[in-house]
């Protein structure tokens, strides 16, 4: 029997010891539309030794997840409408990839040459709505990638499956790399999460010298996301799953409770959030 390389990677996996594994899944072929994603996952896991364990969670990238859902779209398929011809012409983007944004979004949060942030529909702020074509096969053409449908549920129904697989229990985190406000650089966050708490609640908890924590919330599955993103990579790795091992925590949330109502988003006000309050030079 293969020796599992996670348990090979370390001794103890306890969290209270602070010890986290992370292991890229090896194999992984390229999925089209309609590919059972959970059974290819669920394979490539057996051809390399790792069993999954209970509390074990497996991150996705985004992309596998919408081109096995078959969000792919080719833009000579897409006919403009008027309204996305005025934001292209703004943005400097092709107008059929401006309608699918515009498609895809409840409503533009700021854009200009070369930018157009929206809010998606599943409530993401993010540039183009997600909607990328970064290692989409060329030979399709001018094709195009979606975010999928409903992330959170595509999460769950990859977590089911697994578990009736494996008879274990496990969570699973849909990741995607997006920018942030005020900073350089992307970074993975969760786009979908399922069987633990997305949003880790930790008011109420002690510091160091005892002092209880008031406001405390911890993105718990968006540091999974970018956990697993820094050894799945972005350009040509092919390592669309990673496996993390270590972990501990109590309650289930989905991703969606990561994302801040829009009457709550003060980035979006602008200097009118804080227009009455001077900064000493």
């Amino acid at each position: 029997m293969t020796k599992d390389p996670v348990d090979n990677a370390s001794s103890t996996t306890d969290a209270r010891d602070g010890t986290l594994v992370i292991a890229p899944l090896p194999g992984m072929p390229l999925i089209h539309p309609g590919d059972d994603l959970a059974g290819i996952i669920g394979d490539a896991l057996d051809r390399a030794g790792l069993h999954p364990h209970d509390r074990d969670v497996l991150v996705i990238a985004q992309k596998v997840v919408s081109k096995a859902e078959g969000r792919l779209v080719a833009l000579d398929s897409v006919t403009p409408s008027k309204r996305a011809r005025r934001v292209a012409a703004r943005v400097d983007k092709d107008p059929r990839l401006v309608e699918l944004v515009l498609r895809e979004a409840a409503e533009v949060v700021a854009c200009r040459p070369g930018a157009l942030i929206v809010r998606h529909r599943c409530g993401y702020v993010l540039a183009n709505a997600g909607i990328d074509h970064s290692n989409v096969d060329a030979r399709a053409g001018t094709t195009v990638l979606l975010l999928p449908c409903d992330a959170d549920a595509s999460a769950a129904r990859l977590r089911a499956a697994l578990e009736r697989r494996y008879g274990v229990t496990v969570a699973v985190v849909i990741n995607d790399s997006t920018g942030r406000a005020w900073r350089n650089g992307t970074v993975g966050i969760a786009l979908g999460a399922a069987g633990l708490p997305a949003l880790l609640d930790m008011r109420g908890w002690s510091d160091l010298f005892g002092r209880r924590l008031e406001i405390t919330e911890t993105g718990f599955a968006d540091e999974i996301a970018a956990a697993a993103s820094l050894v799945m990579g972005q350009a040509d790795e092919g390592r669309p799953v990673v496996l993390l091992r270590g972990l501990r925590w109590h309650g289930e949330s989905n991703a969606a409770a990561l994302l801040r109502p829009p009457a709550d988003d003060l980035f979006r006000l602008g200097a009118g959030a804080h227009a009455d309050v001077e900064i000493d030079p």
